[in-house]
C-alpha cells in the first residue's frame, strides 16, 4: 500500500520582502511630491497599501512553510548569505506606519511604528552577536549586509522622527550612522579587494547608494527638509555612490530578472527622494518638472520590475519548489534566498 504525504508548500525566501520594502520607498518618493503639492495624496498612499498587502501576504506564506518546518526560520537566520534579508520583515512595517498610518490616526502610528522599530534593534543586534560569535567568509560578505543595522538604524530614526520621537531618533541615527562607518569599510574593502559577486548576489551592489540616501531621510526628519552641512556631506558620499552605479550599468543588464533584483527599488526610491527634497529646497528653474521626471522614472523602474515578478509568479517559477522532507532546513535558504535565477 502507498502511503501519500501531503506536499509541503512552496518556502517564502527572505530576501522576498524586499518587494513589500521596494513599494513602501515609491510610496514614499509619491507621499513626498504631495506634501510639497505637486501630487496627489491618494498615489502615494495607495502604493503604501499595496505594500502593506504584499507585506502581509507574503508574512502569511512565510508562516505556512514555518508550520511545516519550524526549524526554517532558525536556518534563515543563520545562513550567511540569505539571513540579512530578514531584516525587511520587520524594517518595512516601520516605513509604512511613520509614512502611511501615522498622519491618519497619531496613536496607532506611533504604537505600530515602536513595536517594529524595537523588534528591528533587537532583531539588528542579534546579527551583529551572531557576526561577532561566528566567524564570517568575508567572500559572502555582500551589500545586503547593510540591511540589519544601517537601514534598520536609519529607517528607525526617520520613522521616530516623523512620529514626533526627536531623541529617540538621534539614538537610532547614531546606531545606523555608525554601523554604517564599520560595516560600509568592511563592505566596500570586500568588493574592491575580493571575488567579483555572483550573478544572483550582483543586484545588491545597487545598495550602495542607499546609506547616505537613507541617512539623509533620518537627518531631514530631524532637522526638517532643508539643505545644511550634513545634508551636503552625505549628498557628496551619495553622489559618488550614484555616479559609481552608472559604470555597473553593464553587468546589471546581463543579468536575467531574479528576486534579488528588487535590490534596485528602495535604493534608487530614496536616492529619488533626497533628490526631490534637495529640487524643493533650491528650486532652481523647471524644478516641479525635475520633480516628477524623478518620480515617473522610479514608478517605471519599480513598475517593470513588479510586472517582470508577476510573469514569474504566474510561470511558478518564483517560489523555489518544496524542499524534499529529508532536505536540509537551511539548504533552500542559501540558494532562494540569495535570488538564484528561475529556471
Amino acid at each position: 500500500m502507498t502511503i501519500r504525504t501531503k506536499p509541503l508548500p512552496r518556502r517564502v525566501p527572505v530576501n522576498l520582502f524586499g518587494m513589500p520594502f521596494g513599494l513602501a520607498g515609491l510610496g514614499e518618493v509619491w507621499t513626498t511630491l504631495a506634501r510639497y503639492g505637486s501630487a496627489p495624496a491618494l498615489v502615494g498612499e495607495a502604493l503604501l497599501l499595496l505594500s502593506a498587502a504584499v507585506w502581509l501576504v507574503l508574512v502569511l506564506g512565510y508562516l505556512r512553510h514555518l508550520l511545516a518546518r519550524p526549524r526554517t526560520v532558525g536556518a534563515d537566520l543563520r545562513d550567511p548569505v540569505a539571513a540579512p534579508f530578514a531584516s525587511l520583515v520587520v524594517i518595512t512595517p516601520m516605513v509604512l506606519a511613520g509614512q502611511g498610518l501615522y498622519p491618519h490616526a497619531a496613536l496607532a502610528g506611533q504604537v505600530v511604528t515602536d513595536t517594529f522599530l524595537t523588534l528591528t534593534v533587537l532583531l539588528g543586534g542579534w546579527f551583529t552577536g551572531q557576526w561577532i560569535y561566528r566567524p564570517l567568509d568575508i567572500d559572502r560578505f555582500h551589500p545586503g549586509y547593510f540591511l540589519p543595522t544601517v537601514a534598520g538604524g536609519l529607517i528607525a530614526a526617520a520613522a521616530a522622527g516623523a512620529v514626533g520621537q526627536p531623541r529617540l531618533a538621534e539614538v537610532l541615527f547614531g546606531l545606523g550612522g555608525l554601523c554604517w562607518i564599520l560595516l560600509g569599510s568592511v563592505i566596500l574593502g570586500r568588493l574592491l579587494l575580493g571575488p567579483v559577486l555572483p550573478p544572483p548576489l550582483q543586484p545588491t551592489l545597487a545598495i550602495e547608494v542607499a546609506p547616505p540616501a537613507v541617512a539623509s531621510l533620518a537627518w531631514f526628519a530631524l532637522r526638517g527638509d532643508r539643505i545644511d552641512v550634513v545634508a551636503a556631506v552625505l549628498a557628496g558620499y551619495g553622489l559618488l555612490m550614484v555616479l559609481a552605479q552608472m559604470r555597473l550599468l553593464p553587468v546589471y543588464l546581463r543579468l536575467p530578472f531574479m528576486p534579488s533584483t528588487w535590490s534596485f527599488t528602495f535604493s534608487w526610491a530614496a536616492v529619488v527622494t533626497v533628490a526631490l527634497i534637495w529640487l524643493q529646497d533650491g528650486q532652481p528653474a523647471g524644478y516641479r518638472a525635475w520633480q516628477f521626471l524623478l518620480a515617473a522614472a522610479i514608478s517605471l523602474l519599480v513598475a517593470g520590475i513588479a510586472l517582470r515578478t508577476a510573469v514569474a509568479l504566474v510561470r511558478r517559477q518564483l517560489l523555489p519548489p518544496p524542499p524534499s522532507s529529508n532536505a536540509p532546513a537551511g539548504q533552500a535558504a542559501v540558494l532562494s534566498g540569495a535570488g538564484a535565477p528561475e529556471s
